[in-house]
């Protein structure tokens, strides 16, 4: 019973730390994400616009309570951090819904939508298993941050504090 348990320590300790990944995959990056103009674009393309700075990105949608609870922490997030850059993904179904829901909640930073939700392509590519989701980027274009959730917003400071003196 005893080598039962270690086995399932190991694997839960070895498939916790898979979890951080320092670059996203090829299926992310190529994945064509909704402008807000109406048109098509790559996640590669989108990050390329970053190069050089550090990135906030946040995986929400229109219809998520945690998300819209989690507003207030963002947009102080954003008057803490001026010098990052935002950019949010948005999960919702349609994109009239995630237009009303970016007024509506006065987000500001650059807005894209997955084509599929969230456990379409995209999400899948990111590993998508909770909204609002956090990733952070650095300044070379490396994740630092992989997984964070409405809950680690101490975390998400602590990294972009880190950053700031690095």
């Amino acid at each position: 019973m005893k080598q039962i348990a270690l086995v399932v320590i190991a694997l839960i300790t070895f498939s916790c730390s898979q979890a951080q990944k320092t670059s996203f995959s090829k299926e992310a990056l190529s994945e064509k994400l909704l402008t807000v103009d109406g048109g098509q674009t790559s996640f590669k393309n989108i990050l390329k616009k970053y190069k050089g700075k550090t990135l906030v990105i946040e995986v929400w949608a229109s219809w998520c309570g945690d998300c819209v609870k989690a507003m207030p922490k963002v947009k102080e997030l954003q008057a803490n951090n001026p010098d990052v850059s935002y950019l949010f993904l948005s999960a919702d179904k349609t994109a009239e819904k995630w237009k009303i829901g970016i007024e509506k909640h006065e987000i500001k930073g650059d807005h894209f939508m997955m084509n599929d939700g969230m456990k379409g392509v995209f999400g899948k590519a990111i590993d998508l298993d909770w909204i609002p989701r956090y990733i952070i980027i650095d300044k070379t274009g490396k994740i630092v941050l992989y997984r964070a959730i409405e809950t680690d917003f101490d975390k998400i400071n602590e990294t972009l504090k880190s950053l700031k003196q690095a």
